[in-house]
């Protein structure tokens, strides 16, 4: 099964035969090394990937999987109009992943069964890059979807908005980001283009859904406190549309499976510097609250489009 659920997809040979090294490098035991935790240095986060597409496959009966979501802030009633959930797992009881630190997610994994018959991996458990556990565990859950056999990553957030028409309940098309972590998902002598990184057959297949649809550039930044009014100046300077503390990472982690990447953003409040009302994770989860229905029926609708 584990060949079946798992093609790394490498962007180039060099690619892959520097991957093979270091997965042969990663392999060596130490102590104290706790089993799944995905930031040790002692567990090898492809194995573990391919070891929790396993569980989720004799948790479910279903082997593959065509599309993958990761639901963020707002996005969470989305899963239930994609189609039928036929299985829903605790997270925590699958290999790599826990429970979610963050007001406004879920601690689960759906396998979902679209009207069109296909099969949708729907993961409301998301590790930020703030938690504190390494990277690997931040991409765990994208890597975990490649392995599942999704070849399509869906990316959605709750973020701050810097142009001031896009109001709270806002969702907003990613085409581009800025990545201001510091960090990458990529280890060793990994160079993989991301230049088309967000796919834009997938943003036309969402503005058939929706024309009034509008798309930025989503910028993450590492949080967990909220951006400053100058950091929100740099990045609007920079290019940025949006603000957040998701997305980025993963995003990049899917490319390098080779999967097509989408990102959608829910602008949940306006970024700091550009309204005067100080930011609140509260407000973030209200604002969150009242567009669901509405971006979570918009979301349904593209997925069954694709």
């Amino acid at each position: 099964m584990a060949d079946r659920c798992f093609e790394y997809r490498c962007s180039t040979t060099e690619g892959c035969l520097n991957e093979q090294r270091g997965r042969q490098s990663a392999t060596s035991e130490g102590s104290g090394a706790r089993r799944g935790y995905v930031g040790s240095v002692n567990s090898e986060p492809f194995d573990l990937a391919r070891e929790a597409a396993d569980q989720i496959a004799r948790a479910t009966g279903v082997d593959h999987h065509d599309t993958a979501l990761v639901l963020g802030s707002g996005w969470g009633e989305a899963a239930e109009l994609i189609g039928e959930t036929t299985h829903t797992l605790d997270a925590a009881d699958i290999a790599g992943f826990s429970a979610p630190a963050v007001a406004g997610h879920t601690g689960t994994i759906r396998s979902v069964l679209t009207p069109a018959g296909s099969r949708a991996l729907v993961l409301g458990a998301r590790t930020h890059f703030y938690e504190g556990r390494g990277v690997r565990s931040v991409v765990h859950g994208v890597r975990t979807a490649a392995a599942t056999g999704a070849t399509t990553m869906i990316l959605t957030n709750g973020c701050g908005g810097l142009q001031e028409h896009w109001q709270p309940g806002t969702p907003v098309l990613i085409s581009d980001h800025i990545n201001l972590t510091a960090s990458s998902p990529l280890e060793g002598a990994t160079f993989v283009d991301l230049t088309d990184l967000y796919s834009a057959r997938l943003r036309e297949v969402a503005r058939r859904v929706d024309p009034s649809l509008e798309e930025g550039v989503y910028a993450q930044f590492t949080g967990p406190h909220y951006e400053t009014p100058a950091e929100v100046r740099y990045a609007k300077r920079i290019g940025a549309d949006l603000v957040g503390m998701s997305t980025a990472l993963e995003a990049i982690a899917a490319r390098h499976a080779g999967m097509e990447v989408f990102g959608i953003s829910l602008v949940t409040n306006l970024a700091a510097g550009i309204s005067p009302v100080p930011l609140d994770h509260s407000e973030v989860i209200e604002a969150g609250a009242q567009a669901g229905p509405r971006i979570s029926r918009l979301l349904a609708d593209i997925v069954g489009s694709l």
